[in-house]
């Protein structure tokens, strides 16, 4: 086989300049990190190659004792981190460590707060630990060969993390990487035994496979030097199969914090062994903090998958509905084969029933947490609240257990902090009130001020004010919580079921006072409405649009619209003030020639205030200019 044994020298991607230079120069504050990001790419290196070894035993090369070896060297000022995973090939190494995959830089550049204790947290979640080597490296080395491919197609790559880096191909006899840190003058206190060793237990003490070292030179009783023996530095046994009872909370932390590339603990955690029937063991973590990627539609969210202690691969999303992405953790099974898919994945009953298994465990967990600490719980909210609000659409079976978890602000409060759950709005509700209210709008500002919500305030009925984008489709799933109904203030005929017959009967009689303006601006709006009525909802505003009980809100259409989702051609009905004096100067004024330009304008006030987006913005315009120009 030839081998191209070239030198190449290449420029780093823009993003990875900028990156360098801010680990140089920028995040110091916690050095050390480099070593636990190192290792763990090691530790996915083995967990990789013991995957693919799966179907092709062949890829041990007769090695198949897997293990991370830390050596140093004082004259040399070098740390060397190596394994015999996987190991890359010269394409794989220039992707990799030329580039960072999709917008993995950018969207860590754009996420740093200045403050370096807070950005240094950021390096591993983002994807960008290896370059954390350069914090404390004046060069760095990486000599690597795949396992599989022949030993004179091994590649070296180097970097002294100026602006370009070098691969050439060489002979490398054993598979695996090599991690060659040349340490800057001032970073010696890395070339000490026990300085790597506490950094090994503090961070990477749960890595299931051996992280050895040399021991240290001793004398035998003749005085003679021994030859320094391996040691293994961690505890090197996969964490959730020990007893609970023997780990302790750091360690769950610990452990938590090398599987999420996080820096700080998470907010709870579930561990569980399940025996009988199916036999897997789960653990689970609430983080504290939501991920750059969160919101990413093509990034795959998931737990990581072991068979038998066997690694078989990262973000199973099966294992979890996608309302509950944000969990961390492993579940590891005792019956699934360990050449399962993806796709064996989405149709197989042990699966489905550890799914169904992990669901309930974090549900209970984030209740457990709501009612015994709420100050916890309405961090967690903060954090993730929107993507749990997916839950009702996704998962049918727990609609009931999801909705109790739910936060929303209220005119209660009228702050936007979301802290008031269905229950809060239960216990609050006035007599012979049976249903929930709320209202789904843009912003909060939007929400709170809407006129809709006037003759709720005047009566002092509490109303919800849901302003997330996920809000819209949340209420579109949730129709009813402890068999009490969800009503929108925006929908239908307002019945608040405590109108008393003399305030019944002043209603009929303005309907029929109203009757010719109403039918007037019915005519000159036949294109915009499918109604004009007298509304029983505003007190302080001139006019609000409102739909059907059973049609779609005014903002649903527009954000389906917006998405590029067709819609059938529905029209809003037009409620109005009859006590207002912009109604009461129309209903004056209902046979002169600015009556068509009133009730147009009327109409589009409405829909501003709904969000809503006015189809010819310049004849809006043109009608207000001339009104007030009539009003001089």
């Amino acid at each position: 086989m030839t081998v191209d044994v070239k030198k190449e020298s290449m420029e780093f991607q823009t993003e990875v300049n900028q990156l360098l230079d801010l680990m140089i120069h920028s995040l110091y504050s916690n050095k050390e990190i480099f070593l636990r990001e190192l290792i763990s790419n090691s530790a996915d290196a083995i967990d990789k190659l013991k995957f693919a070894a799966l179907s092709d035993d062949g890829l041990y090369e007769g090695d198949s004792d897997l293990k991370i070896r830390v050596a140093f060297d004082e004259k040399a000022k070098t740390i060397t981190v190596s394994d015999n995973g996987i190991g890359m090939s010269r394409e794989e190494v220039v992707d990799n460590l030329g580039t960072i995959a999709k917008s993995g830089t950018k969207s860590f550049l754009s996420s740093l707060t200045g403050d370096q204790a807070k950005d240094s947290q950021l390096i591993g979640q983002f994807g960008v630990g290896f370059y954390s080597s350069f914090i404390v490296a004046e060069k760095v080395t990486v000599i690597t060969r795949k396992a599989g491919a022949s030993k004179e197609e091994g590649v070296i790559w180097e970097s002294d993390a100026g602006s370009s880096f070098t691969v050439e191909n060489a002979i490398k006899e054993g598979r695996g990487t090599e991690v060659v840190i040349k340490l800057k003058k001032d970073e010696k206190e890395f070339l000490n035994a026990w300085r790597l060793r506490s950094i090994i237990t503090k961070y990477s003490d749960h890595i299931s496979v051996p992280i050895v070292m040399k021991s240290e030179p001793i004398e035998d009783e003749n005085g003679e030097k021994q030859e320094p023996q391996d040691e293994t530095i961690n505890k090197a046994s996969a964490l959730w199969v020990r007893a609970k009872k023997d780990i302790s909370a750091e360690e769950y932390n610990e452990f938590y914090k090398g599987i999420a590339h996080d820096f700080e603990d998470p907010l709870a955690y579930s561990h569980n062994k399940v025996e009988g029937k199916q036999s897997y063991t789960s653990l689970l973590y609430i983080p504290k903090r939501a991920p750059f990627d969160l919101w990413d539609r093509d990034k795959k969210h998931g737990l990581k998958l072991y068979v038998r202690r066997v690694f078989i691969m990262d973000e199973a999303e099966k294992l979890l509905p996608r309302y509950l992405r944000f969990v961390k953790g492993v579940i590891d099974s005792d019956d699934l084969p360990l050449n399962v898919s993806r796709e064996i994945l989405q149709h197989n009953k042990v699966i489905e029933k550890i799914r169904a298994a992990s669901v309930k465990k974090v549900l209970s967990l984030l209740e457990k947490m709501a009612e015994k600490e709420p100050e916890k719980y309405q961090e967690f909210w903060n954090a993730f609240g929107r993507v749990m609000k997916e839950g009702p659409g996704e998962d049918f079976d727990n609609k009931e257990k999801i909705s109790k978890l739910f936060r929303f602000a209220s005119t209660n409060t009228d702050t936007d902090e979301q802290n008031i759950s269905f229950d809060d709005y239960i216990s609050r509700m006035r007599e012979g009130q049976k249903d929930i209210y709320y209202i789904a709008a843009d912003s909060f500002a939007a929400a709170k001020n809407s006129p809709h919500l006037e003759i709720f305030r005047e009566k002092g009925i509490e109303v919800l004010l849901l302003s997330d984008p996920v809000d819209h489709w949340l209420a579109s799933h949730l129709s009813e919580y402890d068999g009490k109904k969800l009503k929108p203030v925006s929908k239908g005929e307002l019945d608040l079921g405590d109108e008393k017959e003399a305030e019944k009967e002043e209603s009929k009689e303005e309907k029929e006072q109203k009757q010719n303006l109403i039918e007037k601006m019915k005519e000159v709006l036949a294109d915009k409405v499918k109604d004009v009525r007298v509304s029983k909802r505003l007190k302080g505003s001139p006019s609000c649009l409102v739909v059907e009980e059973y049609e779609m809100d005014v903002n649903m259409q527009r954000l389906l619209k917006s998405a590029g989702h067709a819609m059938p051609q529905g029209k809003p009905i037009l409620e109005i003030n009859g006590d207002h004096v912009l109604v009461k100067g129309m209903e004056k004024a209902i046979d002169c020639d600015d009556f068509e330009d009133w009730a147009n304008v009327l109409f589009d006030q409405a829909l501003l205030v709904e969000g809503g987006q006015i189809d010819d913005p310049n004849d809006f315009v043109k009608r207000l200019n001339a009104l007030l120009a009539k009003s001089q």
